[in-house]
């Protein structure tokens, strides 16, 4: 049973500096990160395809929520005169990826950001060129969904993009069976063992999950912010990939 598609799970204190802040957590992260990320580049490449550049611009891009920068690699790869600043929350995510990141060396840098507390570094500059988010809004409560989304479109130079890939929940029963039966059939005991997580690994899908949300919802929340061109761009199951741009007005 895919992650995303189970909801029950009560908004209690939250867990995001237990688990992302945790020596042990992110070496495990970090050590399954190879084929998990195989499977994404597609994904985030495309997140770059997106994007209204020529393959030679000049530009530069923050990657919100950036772990390890598999989204950055892929759009640093695609566009070979960008420059990325990758911002997270955890300070050893951040010490892996700058590991993870070495052959970009030059062309990327780091800092410290808390997506929950709202509070933007000084490091992030304002007039952005573009700003993508991979597998991290989904962490957020609604509400700071909600001021993110306005954050970022006022970083934004106009007609900057946000683009951002995450996973959403069902509005309709029926939906979630189907992506159920899918997961299933193309990982077999995914549901058994589902029910049968260690302590740590439960404790991580209750985190992964408690602020999961439906898609209309976050695409309602982009619109609401003022973001023009909103679309879902890309989607498989539960995970998408929307996005929009500042007007140029």
């Amino acid at each position: 049973m895919s992650e995303s598609q189970d909801t029950s799970v009560s908004e209690s204190q939250d867990t995001n500096a237990a688990i992302w802040k945790s020596d042990a957590v992110v070496r495990q992260w970090v050590a399954s990160a190879e084929d998990r990320e195989r499977a994404r580049v597609a994904t985030w490449r495309f997140m770059g395809e997106l994007l209204p550049f020529d393959a030679e611009a000049t530009f530069s891009f923050v990657d919100l929520g950036a772990g390890t920068g598999g989204a950055s690699q892929a759009i640093l790869e695609l566009y070979p005169n960008s420059r990325a600043l990758l911002a997270d929350y955890s300070p050893q995510m951040m010490e892996a990826g700058t590991a993870a990141m070495q052959r970009f060396e030059g062309r990327f840098a780091y800092v410290e950001f808390d997506m929950l507390a709202g509070a933007w570094p000084d490091a992030i500059p304002r007039d952005l060129d573009a700003v993508v988010s991979s597998l991290c809004v989904h962490h957020l409560p609604d509400d700071r969904k909600q001021g993110l989304f306005a954050e970022v479109l006022d970083r934004l130079r106009p007609g900057g993009w946000y683009v951002n890939f995450d996973p959403v929940t069902p509005d309709d029963d029926l939906v979630g069976e189907a992506w159920r039966r899918v997961d299933e059939r193309e990982d077999p005991g995914s549901t058994e063992r589902a029910l049968h997580r260690s302590p740590e690994e439960h404790a991580r899908w209750e985190n992964h999950v408690r602020y999961m949300i439906p898609l209309e919802r976050q695409v309602r929340y982009l619109r609401d912010a003022g973001f023009e061109a909103v679309d879902v761009y890309w989607k498989r199951l539960d995970y998408v990939v929307y996005g929009g741009r500042r007007p140029l007005g």
